[in-house]
């Protein structure tokens, strides 16, 4: 071989060299863009994953939250499904009362025993359904169960106690139907 041929045959084993480098660099180079690309679309996806749990970790507690209130809900409409008809029952119970104040004679004794036996009635029907009356007269005066309607001054009586009962009131377990119309003393 000539020398000419030599180095022609050194130069094509040298440019297949360099080709073969420079596929090699291109090669782990796409190599290197891929991984990043794939370290992209991980790092995306476990954001993503972070962002739904978030989400559905809100959206349990606020179900949660939802059930424990609609549970109260319920429960409390349980607890207090006699109060429409205890209020308006509560004139009738009035009526009553100012019927059996009037002065007993022969001629009315068998209505006001009859009027009497009704109201009892009616009372247990309340006490069934947990209504009480509410306590007024000589107790502390609570603007919560009680509505001042007059005031008078009276040393002998302690301040800011009850004197008199103007109209009953009435408690359903623990909620007030209707406060006591009252009579306080300064």
């Amino acid at each position: 071989m000539s020398e000419n041929e030599k180095k022609e045959e050194v130069k094509q084993e040298e440019q297949e060299i360099v080709d073969e480098t420079t596929e090699e660099v291109n090669a782990e180079s796409e190599s290197v863009d891929e991984n990043n690309e794939l370290e992209v679309q991980i790092e995306e996806l476990k954001n993503e994953k972070e962002e739904l749990t978030n989400r559905m970790l809100r959206l349990q507690a606020e179900f949660d939250n939802y059930k424990r209130r609609t549970l109260k809900e319920r429960e409390a409409d349980r607890k207090y499904k006699a109060q429409d008809m205890v209020q308006e029952l509560l004139p009738v119970m009035d009526n009553f009362e100012r019927a059996l104040q009037v002065e007993v004679s022969e001629e009315n004794k068998s209505i006001l025993e009859g009027i009497d036996m009704v109201y009892r009635q009616l009372q247990d029907v309340f006490a069934s359904q947990d209504v009480s009356i509410i306590e007024t007269e000589g107790a502390d005066f609570d603007p919560n169960l009680h509505h001042a309607v007059m005031q008078i001054e009276d040393d002998s009586i302690e301040a800011n106690k009850v004197v008199e009962e103007l109209q009953k009131g009435y408690l359903l377990k623990d909620r007030v139907i209707r406060p006591a119309m009252v009579k306080v003393n300064k």
